[in-house]
C-alpha cells in the first residue's frame, strides 16, 4: 500500500497510472519529499503526542512535544501539519515562538540557541477537523464510521498521504523516533488502541476517558494509529524466536466469539514468518490485531485488521487457483508489513516495492508453509494476472511519490525469480533473515537492499533490478526451436540484459540456459517441440518465432 492492497481495483490502478503519466511537482511536493535545509539540520529522538478525539464534531485538538538532537546549529526547523488544521502555537524553554505557514509546511523561527548534539523540545499545539478519509485505506484520512449498532467508530489511515493529516510532526519517511508516547482522549464508554503497549487509562470525571500508551521502539510516522470503538480485548501468548510474545486482539465488543476462532492463524504465521525473516521485530511492544472500519493497514504493533472475518482477500482469491482462500489475506499481508514497512523503511516512498514486494512474497512463502511449494508456485504465478505493466515500480524521489502499484504483483514475481536464479533456498532464507537483521529498526534506500542481496547470494542482480523496477516491460525471451536446437536471445531495456534462465532441456527437465541480446543456440534431448517449457517459475515474457 502503499501499506496493503495498493491499487487493487482496476479503476484505482487506472487512475493511479493517469496521474503518474501527468504528474507535475510543485513546491508542496518538495517541501512534503525531500528533506530540506530546514529539515536535514535536526533528527527527531522522542514524540509525547496528546489528541482528544470529538466524535460528535469530527474534530480533534492536541499537542506534540518534539524531542530533537541537533545535528547542526539553525535557527529555523519546518514542522509539517496538513489542511484544514491549525496550530494555534509553539514553544520552546517556555517561550511562544514566532512561525509562518506555507501550505501544509510550518516554518518555526527558534530563539534559544541549539547547540551540536543537543536534545532540545518543541511543544506544537493545534486543533480543527483533520481530512476525513473518502475511501481509506487508499484515499485516506481520518475514518469517522459506524458500527452495526450506530456507535462511533473510528481510525486514522494515512500512509502516502502522511501521519501530519492529523497531528503535527517532521513528515518525512526517513525520520523516525526512537520511541514514542500517545496519549488519546476520548468520550467515556469508548476505547483508544494505539501502538506499543498500554500504560494505563484515566477517567477524567468530565465524561472522558485518556488511554495512555508506549511505543519502545522506533516508529515512523504513518504507522501512529488512532483505533475507538466499544471494544473487547482477549490475548495469547506465542512461544517464538526472541521469547515470550503477546499477542493482544481488540475487536467490537459483538465480534468477539467470532474473532477467538478465526485469529487462530496468528500462531502459525508468527512461526512461518520467524522462520522466513527472523524474530518478530518488535517483541517489547507486543503485536496486535485491531478491528477496523477500513480494510486494513499495518500500523506497528497494531495491525488494522477490516476484512470481516472472510477468507482471502474480502472472501475472494486474488491468485485465481484456489490457494488464496485458505487464509486471511489481510491479516497475513498486513503482519508481513511488521518485517518488510515497517523493521525496514524505505527513506523515500519512491523505494516502496522494498515494502511491497517483499510484503506480497510473504503470502507465498505462507502457503508454502501451510501446503507446500507446489501450492506456493501457483498462488504466485497466479497472481501476475493482475501486474499492469504500466510504469516503473520505481517513483521519482524527493517528491513524496510512489510508482506502479505493480510493486505488489510484479515486485513479488521479481523476487520468486531471484529465488529460483539463486538456487538454493536456504541461501534465499538466510538473506530474507539477513535483511531484517542488518537493517534491523533501521531506514533504508532500495539501492541498499539491491547490494544486500547481491553480497549475499554471491550473484550480481543489478540488470534484473534495472528492467524489473525501473523499466516498465517485463524481459522478452525470444527463441525458435527446430529439430532439437534451441535458438534464443533476451529482448529487453536494460543494456546487456543477460539473466540466466530455466527451460526445458530434455523431458520433463529444467536445466539454466544463459541468454544475452545476442543470438545463442544449443541443444535439447525432447522427444517432441511441444514438450518445450520456459520454467513458470520465472515471470518473463515468452515469444516464439
Amino acid at each position: 500500500m502503499r501499506s496493503l492492497l495498493f491499487l487493487l481495483a482496476s479503476l484505482a490502478l487506472l487512475q493511479h497510472t493517469t496521474a503518474q503519466q501527468t504528474a507535475t511537482f510543485t513546491r508542496q511536493d518538495t517541501l512534503r519529499g525531500t528533506l530540506t535545509a530546514d529539515r536535514n539540520w535536526w533528527d527527531v529522538t522522542f514524540y509525547d503526542l496528546s489528541v482528544t478525539v470529538h466524535p460528535a464534531t469530527k474534530s480533534i485538538e492536541g499537542r506534540n512535544v518534539i524531542h530533537y538532537r541537533v545535528l547542526r546549529p539553525a535557527k529555523r526547523l519546518q514542522i509539517d501539519l496538513q489542511q484544514p488544521l491549525t496550530i494555534s502555537s509553539i514553544a520552546q524553554n517556555g517561550q511562544e515562538l514566532r512561525f509562518t505557514r506555507d501550505g501544509n509546511a510550518w516554518f518555526v523561527d527558534l530563539q534559544a540557541p541549539q547547540p551540536q548534539g543537543k536534545i532540545m523540545q518543541l511543544s506544537v499545539t493545534y486543533a480543527g477537523k483533520p481530512k476525513e478519509a473518502k475511501n481509506a485505506p487508499w484515499d485516506g484520512g481520518v475514518v469517522w464510521g459506524k458500527d452495526s449498532l450506530q456507535r462511533p467508530w473510528i481510525a486514522t489511515a494515512c500512509q502516502g498521504l502522511g501521519a501530519s493529516v492529523w497531528w503535527p510532526n517532521k513528515d518525512h519517511q526517513s525520520e523516525e523516533p526512537d520511541s514514542m508516547r500517545i496519549h488519546v482522549t476520548v468520550p467515556a464508554g469508548l476505547t483508544n488502541v494505539s501502538n506499543g503497549r498500554l500504560q494505563d487509562s484515566v477517567n477524567n470525571n468530565n465524561g472522558t476517558t485518556t488511554f495512555n500508551w508506549f511505543v519502545s521502539n522506533p516508529i515512523n510516522n504513518y504507522d501512529v494509529a488512532l483505533n475507538i470503538a466499544h471494544y473487547s480485548h482477549f490475548s495469547d501468548r506465542y512461544k517464538g524466536a526472541a521469547g515470550n510474545l503477546d499477542l493482544d486482539y481488540w475487536v467490537l465488543d459483538y465480534n468477539l466469539s467470532r474473532a477467538k476462532t478465526h485469529f487462530a492463524v496468528v500462531q502459525p504465521m508468527m512461526k512461518c514468518f520467524e522462520h522466513w525473516f527472523g524474530p518478530y521485530p518488535f517483541y517489547k511492544d507486543s503485536y496486535k490485531l485491531v478491528e477496523t472500519p477500513h480494510l486494513g493497514m499495518e500500523h506497528q504493533s497494531a495491525v488494522a485488521y477490516g476484512n470481516q472475518y472472510k477468507m482471502g482477500y474480502r472472501g475472494a482469491d486474488l491468485s485465481g487457483t484456489g490457494w488464496g482462500k485458505k487464509w486471511d489475506f489481510i491479516i497475513i499481508h498486513e503482519s508481513g508489513h511488521e518485517w518488510f514497512g515497517n523493521n525496514i523503511t524505505t527513506k523515500d516512498i519512491a523505494d516502496m516495492w522494498v515494502h511491497e514486494s517483499f510484503t506480497n512474497y510473504s503470502e507465498t512463502l505462507f502457503t508454502e508453509c501451510e501446503y507446500g511449494k507446489d501450492a506456493a508456485d501457483a498462488y504466485v504465478q497466479g497472481i501476475r494476472k493482475k501486474i499492469a505493466n504500466d510504469i516503473p515500480i520505481t517513483g521519482p524521489y524527493g517528491v513524496n511519490r510512489e510508482g506502479s502499484g505493480d510493486m505488489y504483483y510484479k515486485g513479488s514475481n521479481m523476487l520468486h525469480t531471484i529465488r529460483q536464479i539463486i538456487g538454493n533456498d536456504e541461501t534465499f532464507r538466510k538473506i530474507l533473515r539477513g535483511l531484517n537483521k542488518t537493517f534491523y529498526h533501521q531506514t533504508v534506500t532500495g539501492r541498499q537492499v539491491e547490494q544486500y542481496i547481491n553480497r549475499n547470494s554471491g550473484k550480481n542482480f543489478d540488470k534484473v533490478f534495472e528492467q524489473y523496477l525501473r523499466r516498465t516491460q517485463p524481459p522478452v525471451f525470444e527463441y525458435s526451436l527446430v529439430d532439437n536446437t534451441l535458438r534464443y536471445r533476451w529482448v529487453a531495456d536494460v543494456k546487456g540484459f543477460d539473466m540466466p534462465l530455466k527451460v526445458t532441456v530434455a523431458d520433463g527437465r529444467f536445466g539454466f540456459i544463459y541468454p544475452t541480446a545476442e543470438w545463442k543456440t544449443t541443444r535439447l534431448k525432447l522427444s517432441a517441440a511441444d514438450k518445450f517449457e520456459v520454467d513458470p517459475n520465472f515471470y518473463v515474457k515468452v515469444k516464439a518465432n
